[in-house]
């Protein structure tokens, strides 16, 4: 019993948190005016107009090419900090580098063969 009285601020704190929460969301609900006008039914910021369902399912290469550009995106966040602290590192640094972006090429070679890059 003696455990559970530390974790009392938690749940205070959770509870003001949620009930601070509802009251925000129920007083946004009731003063916010629901007449729909003209402009707020036209496109946003796309400039047409929907043509189908929001779900429409997408092709896998769309997905494929994502997650190439996330690899390849994160092998650069992962160059500046190793150039920043390049002098301090050594030739250990140096090599590891060079094996992470030498992994990295292997890879990229291998999609390239495979395809994965072409858009037909």
């Amino acid at each position: 019993m003696e455990v559970l009285k530390s974790y009392w601020p938690i749940f205070i704190f959770l509870a003001i948190a949620g009930v601070i929460s509802l009251v925000m969301i129920l007083l946004a609900y009731l003063r916010a005016p629901l007449k729909p006008d003209q402009e707020k039914l036209s496109a946003y910021e796309c400039g047409f107009e929907a043509f189908s369902d929001a779900r429409v399912r997408f092709d896998v290469r769309y997905y494929l090419v994502a997650i190439i550009f996330i690899i390849f995106d994160l092998e650069v966040a992962f160059l500046f900090p190793w150039a920043i602290s390049f002098g301090k590192i050594g030739l250990f640094g140096f090599f590891s580098m060079m094996a992470f972006l030498g992994v990295l090429t292997i890879g990229f070679i291998y999609e390239w063969k495979k395809g994965a890059l072409e858009w037909e």
